[in-house]
C-alpha cells in the first residue's frame, strides 16, 4: 500500500473513532447536541437532490428518518434519532438490526429504554402523522423511495433530505457524505467513508480468489413465475461485489446501460444467457436453492451448472448488503464474503 494513503487512512480512523463517542441527541423530549465547531460545518446548507434543493438553516437537535439506512447514518454519527423507521424485514425482535442494537446501546439509548428512538411502521408507507407528532428539525431520506408527493408532505413538517438521483439507487457513500453535511458533520462523514471503505478492503483481500470474478447479482425464486429481476450497477448489491474487486458481467452491463431502473426484468426462457463465473441471489429459505438448481430454466443459467451460486437466505444478511451502511457492512462482511469465496472455488474448479 502506498505509505501516504495508509497514513490517510489511518488518521480518517482516528476522526471516526473520535466520532463515535459523540452526544447523541437524546430520546423524543430532548433537546439535542450541540453542534461540534472542530467539524467547521457552517450553517445554513443546502443539499441537492431530485426533487430540487433543501435549505438546513441551522444545526439539527431532532433528526427523523424513513426508510433504511438513513438512521445506521445519523447512529454512525453519534446522533440517535428522536424517530425510525422499525425494520419489519430483515429484523429482529427490536424491530431494528444487530448493527443498529449495538450502537444504540453504546449511545445509551437501546430499544424498550426511554432514550430509545420512537419507531414507527412503514408497511403502508410513510408514517406521516407519526413523524409529525415528533416535530423533527430534519428528515433524512438520502436512501429512500419517496414518490415527490411523499417528499412535499414531509416537507410541510421539516427539512427533507431526498436521495440524489435514483429511487433506492444511493451509494452507501453518497448517503453518508449528505446527512453528514445535513447534521453538520463534513469532516467526520469523510473520516466515516475512507474507514468502512479501508475495512471493506482488508476483509476481501482475505478471499483473493474473489477478484476478477465475473458476477450477476440477480434475483431467483422459482415458484414466482414472473421471471428474473437482475440487479445493475445503480444498486448497491452490485457496487459491493465491485468493490470487493469482483466484475458485473459485461453481458448485464452491456443489457442495462440505458435503463432507468436498478433492476433488470429477464424471461426465465433466456436464463442459460445469464453467463457469468458466480450468481448470487436472495431466497426466502434453504430449500430454495435445491429448487433453483432443479428448475429446468433457472438451472441452465451457467453459474448454477457450476456449483457457484449464491443464494442467501438470511434476510438480515441481505438487508444488510442491499441497504448497506457504514454499520451494516462490517457486520456482514464476516457472514458474506466466506459464501461468495465458496462460489469462487466452485468457478475455478469448473474451469
Amino acid at each position: 500500500m502506498d505509505l501516504s494513503l495508509a497514513r490517510r487512512l489511518a488518521a480518517a480512523a482516528a476522526v471516526v473513532l473520535l466520532s463515535l463517542t459523540a452526544c447523541a441527541t437524546g430520546p423524543a423530549g430532548g433537546t439535542g447536541a450541540a453542534a461540534d465547531p472542530a467539524d467547521g460545518t457552517d450553517f445554513p446548507v443546502t443539499i441537492e437532490h431530485a426533487f430540487g434543493e433543501t435549505v438546513i438553516d441551522k444545526q439539527p437537535a431532532r433528526v427523523a428518518t424513513v426508510s433504511w439506512v438513513n438512521a445506521d447514518v445519523a447512529l454512525a454519527f453519534g446522533v440517535v434519532p428522536v424517530g425510525m423507521a422499525a425494520d419489519e424485514w430483515g429484523g429482529n425482535q427490536n424491530a431494528s438490526t444487530p448493527w443498529k442494537d449495538a450502537r444504540l446501546q453504546e449511545l445509551d439509548a437501546a430499544i424498550g429504554t426511554g432514550k430509545a428512538p420512537k419507531q414507527y411502521s412503514e408497511a403502508d408507507g410513510i408514517a406521516f402523522d407519526e413523524i409529525a407528532a415528533l416535530t423533527p428539525d430534519v428528515i433524512l431520506a438520502a436512501y429512500s423511495g419517496l414518490t415527490e408527493e411523499d417528499y412535499k408532505t414531509l416537507s410541510k413538517i421539516a427539512p427533507v433530505v431526498a436521495y440524489p438521483d435514483v429511487a433506492w439507487g444511493t451509494p452507501w457513500q453518497d448517503s453518508t457524505r449528505m446527512i453528514g453535511q445535513a447534521l453538520g458533520k463534513n469532516a467526520e462523514a469523510e473520516a466515516l467513508v475512507a474507514a468502512t471503505e479501508q475495512t471493506v478492503a482488508d476483509k476481501a483481500a482475505d478471499y483473493p480468489q474473489l477478484k476478477g470474478k465475473s458476477f450477476i447479482y440477480g434475483n431467483l425464486e422459482p415458484d414466482r413465475g414472473d421471471g428474473i429481476n437482475i440487479y445493475l450497477e445503480q444498486d448497491n448489491r452490485p457496487r459491493f461485489l465491485s468493490s470487493i474487486g469482483m466484475t458485473m458481467s459485461p453481458f448485464v452491463a452491456e443489457a442495462g446501460k440505458d435503463s432507468p431502473e436498478f433492476f433488470l426484468p429477464w424471461s426465465s426462457e433466456r436464463a442459460n444467457e445469464l453467463e457469468s463465473d458466480v450468481f448470487v441471489t436472495w431466497v426466502p429459505d434453504a430449500k430454495t436453492k435445491e429448487a433453483i438448481k432443479q428448475d429446468p430454466l433457472l438451472g441452465q443459467i451457467p453459474a448454477v451448472k457450476s456449483g457457484a451460486l449464491v443464494a442467501d437466505s438470511d434476510n438480515t444478511l441481505t438487508l444488510a448488503i442491499s441497504a448497506a451502511s457504514p454499520l451494516s457492512l462490517p457486520w456482514a462482511l464476516d457472514k458474506f464474503l466466506p459464501l461468495l469465496g465458496e462460489a469462487a472455488d466452485a468457478a475455478d474448479a469448473a474451469k
